[in-house]
């Protein structure tokens, strides 16, 4: 059993900034890739930022960012204790969503993935 614990969501001014944390626990997996995704009403979910390793835990990770978050926006993941981070600066109204953890394993290289509970994020104006 796999549980993603998101942490960190809440009310900020435009402008303002947060950080989200998401703890993977349960069986201990090796994770291909931690991210963040995000939902806003009436809206599909999308991705917000994501980590990717090429396998190995002490390799580097390659990350992707939304052109909407990219410089105001940074993940990071700490693939050893199974932990990824997002800093979120200069925030603004339309980042308002449900922002959820993401994570992907492969076993026999079909990926399988996780989801959070999700942490609401407010931006007001």
């Amino acid at each position: 059993q796999v549980q993603l614990v998101e942490s960190g969501g809440g009310l900020v001014q435009a402008g303002g900034s947060l950080s989200l944390s998401c703890a993977a626990s349960g069986i201990r997996f090796l994770y291909k890739a931690m991210g963040w995704y995000r939902q806003a009403p009436g809206k599909p979910r999308e991705l917000v930022a994501e980590a990717t390793s090429s396998g190995m835990t002490t390799s580097g990770d390659s990350t992707s960012y939304a052109d909407a978050v990219k410089g105001r926006f940074t993940i990071s993941r700490d693939k050893v204790q199974n932990l990824v981070y997002l800093q979120m600066d200069s925030l603004k109204p339309e980042d308002t969503a449900v922002y959820y953890c993401h994570a992907q394993r492969l076993s026999d290289d079909i990926p399988l993935d996780y989801w959070g509970q999700g942490t609401q994020v407010t931006v007001s104006s």
